[in-house]
C-alpha cells in the first residue's frame, strides 16, 4: 500500500506541467549530456533545468523535486526504476539531490545541488548568480542606472521580483532556511569582513563570545560554507599559509546580512566575482587586490580614483611590478576612464561596467 502511494506520487510528479516565466538565458547551458549543476541557493539552477526540460517532449523526463516532504527515499528507491522503464523516460532530472537517492538507467541524467559530488559519469556545471553582463538582460534599457541597479539588486535573478522593500528580508529568509545556524553566524560575520584577510581562527574567536561553539565545529564549517561557495576564499601568491581575503558569493548579501557601509570593499568584491566567473586564476597581494600571473597583470579597485593618489599607489608597489615582470595594470572605477604613462607597465583607467563587459 505504501509503496502504491510512492507510485501514486510518480505519477503526479509526471504529469505536472512545468512553468517558467519570462525565462532569460544564461551563460551556462545544458544540451543533450548528463550533469551535475551546482551552485548556491536562489542562483537559478531550477530555472535553468526547467527550461531545458521545456524543450522536450512532456512525456520524456521526468522532474523530481528531492526536498518535497512527502518523499521517503527507500520508497523512491523501490519504485523510480520501473516507473522510468515503464514511461520510457529519457531524461530524469533530481532537483536538490540528495545522495540517498539512488540513480537509474535513463538516457540522460541531470541532478542539482548546492554542493558538487564527485561523480564521473555526470560532467559538472556550476552556476552562480548573475555576472554584470547577465544581469542586463533583465533591465528595461541600458544606460547609466544599470549599474547603480546592479549595485543594489546583486546577482539573484529572484530579487527582480522582490519590492524592495521586502529584498532584505527575504534574502536573510532564504539563508536561514537554507544554511545551519552556525553557517549562517559565520557568513554574517563574513559580511562583516567582506574583502579583508580573515582566518577561521579569527571568526572562532569573535564568534564564541556569543555563542557556544567548538573550534573543529567551527572550522568544519567554514569550510563547508567554503566548498557550498557561499564564501569565496582568495589565497596570497605563493603564500599557501596566509590568511586568505574572503568575498561574498553576491554583494547583495553584505547590505542583507551587515549595516556596516564601505563601498570600496563592496567594489572590490563585485569585481572578484566578476573574475571568478570568467574563471580567472588570481590572487591577492600586499597593496594589490589581484594579480593574473597567466597574463601579467594587477588589477587595483579604485571606484572614486584621484590620480595623484594614485600616482602615489603605484610607487608603493613597484618592487612588485618590477619582479614580477608585471606588463598591464588596470585600475577599474565607477566611470573614470582614461590612461597614465608608466615606465614599466601600461596604466588603464576603466569603468566597471566597460570592464565587465569586454573580454
Amino acid at each position: 500500500m505504501i509503496q502504491l502511494a510512492m507510485e501514486i506520487l510518480l505519477e503526479e510528479f509526471y504529469k505536472t506541467d512545468l512553468h517558467v516565466e519570462k525565462y532569460i538565458q544564461r551563460k551556462v547551458f545544458i544540451d543533450d549530456k548528463s550533469y551535475q549543476i551546482s551552485g548556491v541557493s536562489k542562483s537559478g539552477k531550477s530555472y535553468l533545468v526547467k527550461n531545458y526540460l521545456l524543450s522536450l517532449k512532456k512525456s520524456s523526463y521526468l522532474y523530481i523535486n528531492c526536498k518535497d516532504i512527502r518523499i521517503e527515499h527507500q520508497k523512491l528507491n523501490a519504485s523510480l526504476a520501473s516507473f522510468c522503464n515503464l514511461n520510457k523516460i529519457d531524461t530524469l532530472v533530481l532537483d536538490n539531490y540528495n545522495p540517498e537517492i539512488s540513480f537509474v538507467n535513463v538516457s540522460q541524467l541531470i541532478i542539482t545541488s548546492e554542493i558538487p559530488y564527485d561523480i564521473d559519469v555526470l560532467e559538472h556545471l556550476t552556476l552562480y548568480p548573475l555576472d554584470y553582463e547577465e544581469f542586463l538582460a533583465y533591465e528595461h534599457k541600458y544606460d547609466s542606472s544599470a549599474l547603480n541597479h546592479f549595485f543594489q539588486l546583486g546577482g539573484f535573478a529572484c530579487m527582480h521580483t522582490v519590492t524592495p522593500d521586502e529584498r532584505v528580508i527575504y534574502l536573510q529568509n532564504v539563508l536561514q532556511y537554507t544554511l545551519s545556524e552556525i553557517e549562517f553566524d559565520i557568513l554574517c560575520l563574513c559580511a562583516k569582513y567582506m574583502s579583508q584577510k580573515l582566518s577561521a581562527f579569527t571568526l572562532y574567536e569573535r564568534l564564541k563570545l556569543t555563542r557556544k561553539i567548538s573550534k573543529d565545529k567551527l572550522y568544519t564549517s567554514f569550510a563547508h560554507l567554503a566548498r557550498k561557495q557561499y564564501i569565496h576564499l582568495l589565497a596570497k601568491y605563493n603564500h599557501a599559509r596566509a590568511s586568505k581575503k574572503v568575498y561574498l558569493c553576491d554583494t547583495s548579501l553584505k547590505s542583507a546580512l551587515s549595516i556596516e557601509k564601505n563601498f570600496a570593499k563592496l567594489f572590490e568584491n563585485m569585481v572578484f566575482l566578476e573574475l571568478l566567473k570568467s574563471s580567472t586564476e588570481c590572487y591577492y597581494e600586499e597593496g594589490i587586490d589581484f594579480y593574473l600571473p597567466h597574463s601579467d597583470e594587477i588589477i587595483l579597485c579604485k571606484p572614486f580614483v584621484d590620480e595623484r593618489r594614485l600616482f602615489k599607489k603605484l610607487e608603493s608597489i613597484e618592487a612588485f611590478i618590477f619582479s614580477y615582470g608585471i606588463t598591464k595594470i588596470t585600475v577599474i572605477t565607477m566611470n573614470k576612464e582614461g590612461k597614465i604613462s608608466h615606465p614599466l607597465s601600461s596604466v588603464d583607467i576603466i569603468p566597471f561596467d566597460i570592464w565587465a563587459l569586454g573580454d
